[in-house]
């Protein structure tokens, strides 16, 4: 043990840290510290030096600067055998160890009631700066911002100290503490209309991993769940696992892709989903009605799938859903019998969000080969107001209304996307093609599979008809009313093929591409 050694602690987490202190002082080292976490230290009976001790100068600006100081960021700064003589010129004294986490930004701007000036107050300066200036000089200095990290630092110091290879792995752990922390002070105060971007000249991201999976979408690939710093009511990723084991990569894919469907509608709707794109969507006066409306478009699919519902889930859809076999049920509540209902059945995972609510411009982002593509979620929307008739016979009222729900669906159907719908409900779903005709035939299968008939059906194209074959096909089959988005050079013919058959046809002038 060498005498003399030095450590700074200055902790909004204080979890552990009397424990940590205590390690330290049987290994003869000085303690000094800050405010709340020296009254901590003193309230234990442990031995504490004040950083205004050290520093000669008063905590001012009530304690906005106390540490930023030279006796301060010397003692982290000084490199071993090089500023020897600095730090004895300027009677600083090396400190070797520093445990530091920040003031709770996050924490405070959960609160339902927080203000501006409640985020600006715990935005920390004085201790990012030492966090920095510790990590910078990982060399000499051991710097720890998790309290999880605070007994394999006492062993490794009982054994002589950290190696250089634990110090710049907790220093590396400490500039991502830092990093993520200005992300969320960045993030919160762009959340203001007049200064947010959807596209920023610099991405900053500042995302906490939140679960680590059993794998990714094969055994042998590893994947981990990240959550954004800013909370967000209504979001898979940080719902409440109310039941079950948790959520795998697949999983977690399917339930997104679930819940915002569902959230697209008004009414209360209800969502399967397989392999990231619906297989069976309804609206319906209840949950459990559109439930069973939406498991009926297609139940050898929904085996195994994830369900998702826009509204509490009550215990008549948990019974409803309580019949099929599905992994994952996810709606924005649940009422008590409802828990009790699914809690028999085991191996099911249920997953509570809460409401939605409006906030930042949302954004996706896929990775490529040395990038990241960044976009707006797809938000758009068409009302009746907005569609084109284009075709000799005008859409009826029931069409109409079919049209748009089908248009609604097709947005999350992956593309080439066909859909088939009537009455508030898919009836067949072709999607994921090369071609556009192939994803017509597709959802006309389908509905046959379960002997739906498409007489008098709507038809969603998420894009528009290259050709006409894919109008002809649905056509054969009963189909009244299409919604597309119109815009292709064989526009006319398309047009003219529906005018034979006397289907109407509208456009969007809005395409639902979804790669």
């Amino acid at each position: 043990m060498q005498p003399n050694r030095r450590a700074l602690l200055s902790v909004s987490d204080k979890s552990g840290i009397v424990e940590f202190a205590r390690g330290l002082l049987d290994l003869s080292f000085e303690l000094i510290s800050t405010g709340g976490t020296a009254r901590a230290l003193r309230d234990a009976a442990l031995p504490v030096t004040e950083v205004a001790e050290v520093t000669g100068f008063p905590e001012i600006m009530d304690g906005r600067v106390k540490t930023l100081h030279p006796k301060i960021h010397g003692g982290l700064l000084a490199r071993s055998g090089i500023d020897d003589d600095a730090l004895a010129a300027h009677s600083i004294a090396p400190i070797d160890v520093v445990a530091v986490n920040l003031y709770p930004f996050e924490r405070v701007i959960a609160r339902p009631n927080a203000t501006l000036e409640d985020a600006i107050e715990n935005i920390d300066v004085g201790g990012p700066a030492m966090i920095r200036a510790a990590a910078k000089n990982h060399e000499r200095v051991t710097v720890v911002v998790d309290p999880e990290d605070y007994s394999m630092v006492i062993e490794a110091l009982r054994a002589g100290g950290p190696d250089l290879a634990t110090r710049r792995r907790l220093a590396v752990k400490a500039f991502g503490h830092t990093s993520r922390y200005d992300a969320a002070i960045s993030r919160y105060l762009a959340a203001d209309e007049a200064v947010q971007e959807t596209l920023p000249d610099r991405l900053v991201l500042g995302w906490n991993k939140a679960q680590t999976l059993r794998y990714g979408e094969n055994p042998h690939q590893r994947a981990a769940l990240y959550v954004s710093t800013v909370k967000r009511p209504g979001s898979v990723a940080q719902g409440e696992l109310v039941q079950g084991k948790p959520l795998s990569y697949i999983n977690l894919l399917d339930a997104d892709a679930a819940m915002q469907c569902a959230c697209a509608f008004d009414e209360p709707a209800c969502v399967i989903v397989k392999h990231a794109t619906p297989c069976g969507v309804a609206v319906g006066p209840t949950p459990a009605e559109a439930y069973r409306a939406a498991y009926a478009a297609d139940p050898v699919s929904a085996f195994g799938g994830v369900i998702a519902f826009n509204r509490p889930l009550d215990g008549e859809a948990a019974e409803a859903v309580s019949a099929q076999h599905a992994d994952v049920v996810i709606a924005i509540g649940a009422d008590d019998d409802a828990r009790r209902i699914l809690s028999k059945k085991q191996s099911l995972r249920l997953i509570v969000t809460g409401e939605r609510s409006g906030g930042e411009p949302e954004v996706e982002l896929r990775s490529i080969d040395g990038g990241v593509l960044v976009q707006q979620r797809d938000r758009g929307t068409i009302t009746r107001d907005d569609l084109q008739v284009v075709t000799e016979r005008a859409p009826t009222e029931r069409e109409i209304r079919d049209m748009l729900f089908a248009w609604t669906v097709v947005k999350y159907v992956k593309s080439n996307a066909i859909v088939y719908a009537r009455d508030g409900r898919t009836l067949g779903i072709g999607g994921g093609q090369t071609s556009r005709v192939m994803a017509a035939q597709i959802g006309i299968t389908k509905a046959g599979e379960q002997s739906f008939s498409l007489e008098g059906a709507a038809m969603a194209s998420d894009a528009f008809f290259p050709f006409r074959d894919g109008l002809d096909v649905a056509a054969q089959h009963g189909i009244t009313a299409v919604i597309q988005p119109g815009g292709s050079v064989r526009d006319a013919e398309v047009i003219q093929a529906a005018n034979e058959r006397g289907i109407a046809m509208v456009f969007t002038g809005m395409r639902h591409f979804r790669h």
